[in-house]
């Protein structure tokens, strides 16, 4: 009897211990907005794509998405910190801790909200073909070798439709396989080519000639991160007191904002 009540307290006291051991682990755990409090900096994964992230005369990124992501950070009480990567390795970027969030014109897909924790649409997009003025009549995708960005909505979409394509870095890489011939045609997301090509840009001679689907764009973080939750809640009070859209026009891309 004395034996069966000693194996009782032992087996109470390690429950209990084994609880207080979860409770502390609870009141310990450190979370992304922990981290970057303490660190004193977001970490923001980019590539060079106007108007979203883009670098002035000086040197210094601005864009639309830059803009907020500094306001959003300063909201939060750190500095922004922007990191070009690998547009293709954005969420093992992500998961390696290199980067806090992704946060350039990510098109919300299915693989991008499976792999990450996301921010609600803030923008509406879409892929469209860019290509010479002299190869618009009579363009034909089925024989055109088209240069994509790695890991795009625009190289899913090519591989979709079964076309020849080239992947290349960045999307700012597929305008230039177009200009200097070797790719007959690129799919860039419809917001750069606005801002990149036609009359008064670097690439008078590149048209947009189809729009070939409609997007959203959102922004990354590590899947369980709090900051999704927080940038949204950020985003919410901009759109309520206009200066989202004041924002938004500065880079001209007012129309293309979602409502929330």
């Amino acid at each position: 009897m004395k034996q069966t009540i000693a194996f009782f307290l032992t087996a109470l006291l390690l429950i209990g211990a084994a609880f207080g051991c979860t409770a502390q682990a609870a009141q310990t755990e450190v979370t992304d907005s922990d981290t970057i409090q303490s660190n004193g900096k977001l970490i923001v994964g980019i590539t060079e794509f106007a108007p979203m992230d883009y670098r002035d005369e000086a040197g210094n990124w601005i864009g639309f998405d830059a803009d907020l992501s500094k306001a959003f950070a300063e909201s939060l009480g750190v500095t922004a910190e922007f990191v070009v990567i690998d547009w293709d390795s954005k969420t093992m970027e992500l998961d390696a801790g290199n980067i806090d969030c992704v946060w350039n014109g990510m098109t919300l897909t299915d693989g991008v909200k499976a792999a990450m924790e996301t921010s609600k649409p803030y923008c509406g997009n879409a892929q469209v073909i860019v290509v010479s003025k002299d190869a618009a009549d009579g363009f034909d995708a089925s024989s055109t070798v088209f240069a994509v960005e790695a890991g795009s909505a625009g190289e899913e979409i090519a591989l979709e439709n079964e076309w020849q394509a080239v992947s290349v870095q960045a999307q700012a890489d597929a305008l230039l396989e177009v200009a200097a011939g070797t790719s007959g045609a690129c799919i860039i997301d419809q917001l750069m080519a606005g801002a990149m090509i036609g009359a008064g840009t670097s690439y008078e001679n590149l048209v947009s000639i189809q729009a070939l689907n409609e997007e959203q764009y959102g922004v990354g973080f590590r899947k369980g991160s709090d900051l999704a939750a927080m940038l949204d809640t950020f985003l919410d009070g901009m759109f309520a007191d206009g200066s989202l859209a004041a924002l938004a026009k500065t880079y001209g891309i007012d129309a293309a904002l979602i409502a929330r």
